[in-house]
């Protein structure tokens, strides 16, 4: 029996024990505490380090006041979809959403209460 890999083989093993060891951190990590349901304090807590205190954006994550983010193209389910599960990459180059533990359905709620308050007022319906 040949004990060797062929190279494609090792890159795929190396590749795979770093994704999962990368997983395992980030599951390990504790919770954030978020308190309340003002769902600007919220957002504040938990999306504006990457999406932006204005909610146009940053270097980390895309703005919510584009008209992506609209509800005919991403309904309300999808932000509790995102805080939950994560979202994958797919309108921008920022890389995948990881998902935000610790907050409630109805903080999320609120989050996206806010965020829909912010785009009616920037004229994105």
């Amino acid at each position: 029996m040949n004990t060797r890999w062929p190279g494609a083989m090792l890159l795929l093993a190396v590749t795979l024990a770093v994704a999962v060891a990368a997983c395992s951190s980030v599951s390990d990590a504790p919770a954030a505490s978020f308190v309340g349901n003002d769902g600007a304090a919220l957002y504040a807590q938990a999306c504006a380090a990457c999406h932006g205190a204005d909610l146009r954006g940053t270097d980390h994550g895309p703005p919510f006041l584009d008209a992506i983010y609209r509800p005919a193209h991403h309904g309300d389910g999808a932000f509790l979809l995102a805080i939950r599960g994560g979202s994958r990459a797919h309108h921008w180059r920022f890389g995948n959403m990881p998902p935000i533990p610790g907050l409630t359905d109805e903080q999320a709620a609120a989050i996206t209460r806010f965020v829909r308050e912010q785009q009616r007022a920037a004229g994105i319906d």
